[in-house]
């Protein structure tokens, strides 16, 4: 009997802050509530920056998670076959090198896998495309020389895939430098703050309702008219003074609190470092890609000169 007494005020004490909370919730929605206590203008306007950080938080990781999928820019529209994606193109380069007939030459292009598939890029595409197209024209053009074009598409082939494979790099750095460091702050700093103004909320709520039944003492729903005897407020008793006395301390501790988090959240530098992150890794491979293309430029813009030149000696010649 006893446990079961004591079993029942547990339940009552977690119960009634509950119920009291509620009901207070439920007063000033119905606008019933008589006083609700007001936050600090300096407190709202941090809960005011904190949500701004977390829409933003929101916003930039919606886009930039595509860094986190591989084919985000590549062609919905490219059907590539398993052989296509069976070796690098500069594996079927040297294969091809070493190739003594068209049917050795087929072969490399159609080898089996040295390893997984390879990545499927808007760059790789281009490098696989190229890479095919240049066996065209020099399967057509056996045993009249070299042509200028299928020469410039190997090469083209070769430097799309490292400009591919230096966007893969980017990738990697950008999810593990920013997408990692902004879920975290989103996940863990901003939910942090997220649960010290909830406590914020649940100690305010019950501070009212211990306002309330200190003036207003006895059970009562809510809307119910209550409080006055004989047009005058009732004293509050030593008792209900005591409880209004703690509830205000743990609203004053909990507003602290949360403004302490709130800070912490607004001034931590991390957001800023992994955006700067994000910048060196998008510099990184668009440097890497002017290298790669301005290597390549004058070695097919030279191919097209001599081809140039040969095709108006052939005219002149006619």
């Amino acid at each position: 009997m006893d446990k079961f007494q004591a079993f029942g005020k547990n339940i009552s004490a977690t119960f009634t802050p509950f119920a009291a909370r509620t009901q207070q919730y439920v007063k000033e929605q119905l606008g019933q509530a008589e006083d609700k206590t007001q936050l600090p203008p300096d407190y709202i306007e941090l809960e005011k920056r904190v949500d701004a950080l977390k829409k933003v938080h929101n916003s930039m990781l919606q886009v930039t998670s595509q860094y986190s999928h591989e084919a985000y820019d590549y062609p919905a529209n490219i059907k590539e076959s398993f052989s296509d994606l069976s070796r690098t193109v500069s594996e079927k380069v040297n294969l091809l090198s070493s190739a003594t007939s068209p049917a050795e030459a087929q072969a490399a292009l159609t080898a089996p896998p040295s390893a997984k598939p390879q990545p499927k890029t808007f760059s790789h595409a281009i490098a696989r495309a190229a890479l095919n197209s240049s066996h065209v024209l020099s399967g057509e053009h056996a045993g009249a020389g070299e042509d200028p074009l299928a020469t410039a598409l190997e090469k083209f082939a070769i430097a799309s895939e490292k400009v591919g494979e230096a966007r893969l790099a980017q990738d990697s750095q950008i999810q593990s430098r920013f997408l990692a460091g902004w879920s975290t702050t989103l996940n863990t700093n901003i939910m942090f703050a997220t649960r010290a103004r909830k406590a914020v909320e649940n100690a305010r709520l019950s501070l009212d309702a211990t306002k309330a039944a200190a003036k207003n003492p006895g059970f009562h729903l809510p809307g119910q008219p209550v409080g006055r005897k004989d047009g005058l407020e009732e004293e509050m008793t030593e008792e209900a003074r005591a409880k209004v006395e703690q509830a205000e301390d743990e609203f004053v501790g909990q507003t602290e609190e949360a403004v302490g988090v709130m800070k912490n959240v607004l001034d931590t530098p991390e957001p800023l470092r992994n955006l700067a992150d994000l910048i060196a890794a998008q510099l990184e491979y668009h440097k890497k890609a002017y290298e790669i293309l301005s290597e390549l430029a004058p070695v097919v813009d030279q191919l097209q000169v001599e081809q140039e030149a040969s095709y108006r000696k052939a005219r002149e010649g006619a």
